[in-house]
């Protein structure tokens, strides 16, 4: 627990905003009638749903932006502890989210069926080293480096393997690495979305995240810092667009294009928001969202722990998690517009125990 330093609203009603988001979409009632933009691309493309994971990248970025000031005071092994010590434990938390609830049927979970990789795996991977190359390089060369990261990945795919499902290069490393049965299963294959391989393209989300946090900064909120903001947002999304003529837009791949996309989308709300919260001060309605923002790692974990005890409560055959949504939303409010409403409830259900921690002053940091 700590206190908050040094923190921007709109940057804070940023992480809120796309908490909630993700926590909706992680969490119908029935998948089968979901509203699409709340759905994951099938493949090649891109919805709402697929801006969720990057934005929360980007967020841990901007977060950096502040927390790495401290590491110029430090020596360098002590910053490596820091970093090393943050990346092992969000990892950790990630693989036993998991895990979680460890037991089956009065039986400890066999590790062999347990994914590896995952969110918070990723997000623990993409700080550490988005962490090291900002500490000891210079802005202008973790650009270039973002770059070389983008193109290089671009080669690898169309390298060593294909862009389909069961013909990519993340899904073959995976397979050699960690094998399918430590792998995620939600494509009907063994095919890890969050594998190894794609992390490499995903440092670059959270390395522009903490370049526009720094740019915040230094420039102040005002007209000039937005009007850049929004510009160098309209280029990547244009050159993002641009590069999907070759390497198509794919969340699950996490390709190129996808990451100048995403990032564009990001710049372009994050100076929206400084317009509106920072400028104009119209902030009635952001304190929704900065409980999330305040305590946003921590409030990812309960509404997935909390999803999960729901799915391993059994009422009758079924469990809770279904039994809620099909008896107390679906079946007086319809197919999609129950699924919704179950999403909303889970979402605020964790808004709920933010809130109180908000009052209580409690704000949990990794």
């Amino acid at each position: 627990m700590s206190k908050l330093k040094n923190r921007y609203l709109s940057l804070d009603v940023f992480r809120g905003l796309d908490v909630a988001l993700m926590i909706i979409v992680n969490s119908p009632g029935n998948g089968s009638t979901t509203f699409s933009p709340l759905l994951h691309a099938n493949w090649n493309g891109f919805t709402l749903t697929d801006l969720v994971f990057p934005t929360f990248l980007f967020v841990v970025g901007n977060s950096m932006s502040f927390s790495m000031k401290k590491y110029e005071s430090m020596g360098q092994s002590a910053v490596f502890k820091k970093i090393l010590k943050r990346t092992a434990i969000i990892f950790l938390l990630g693989f036993l989210m998991y895990w979680y609830p460890f037991f089956d049927d009065g039986q400890l979970k066999p590790f062999s069926e347990t994914r590896v990789f995952g969110v918070l795996q990723r997000i623990a991977l993409c700080y550490m080293f988005a962490s090291i190359i900002l500490h000891f390089v210079k802005s202008k060369t973790a650009i270039w480096l973002s770059a070389l990261f983008l193109v290089g990945y671009h080669l690898i795919l169309i390298g060593f393997g294909d862009l389909t499902l069961t013909g990519n290069a993340v899904l073959k490393l995976d397979e050699w690495l960690i094998g399918p049965s430590h792998m995620y299963h939600g494509e009907g294959i063994a095919f890890d979305p969050e594998g190894l391989l794609s992390t490499l393209p995903a440092i670059v989300n959270v390395i522009i995240g903490y370049l526009a946090g720094r740019f915040i900064q230094n420039n102040g909120q005002n007209f000039e810092t937005v009007a850049k903001l929004m510009m160098v947002g309209v280029a990547l999304v244009f050159a993002g667009l641009a590069w999907d003529l070759i390497l198509p837009i794919n969340k699950k791949l996490w390709t190129s294009s996808f990451v100048l996309l995403t990032c564009g989308i990001d710049l372009f709300a994050i100076a929206i928001l400084i317009y509106i919260l920072d400028m104009k001060k119209a902030k009635s309605w952001s304190y929704f969202f900065e409980v999330f923002g305040k305590n946003t790692l921590f409030i990812y974990l309960l509404s997935e722990l909390f999803i999960i005890t729901l799915f391993a409560i059994d009422i009758n055959g079924e469990s809770l998690y279904r039994w809620i949504a099909d008896n107390i939303f679906i079946s007086w409010s319809g197919g999609h517009v129950g699924s919704l409403l179950f999403a909303l409830w889970v979402m605020l259900t964790c808004w709920v125990v933010g809130y109180f921690m908000d009052k209580k002053g409690i704000y949990v940091k990794v």
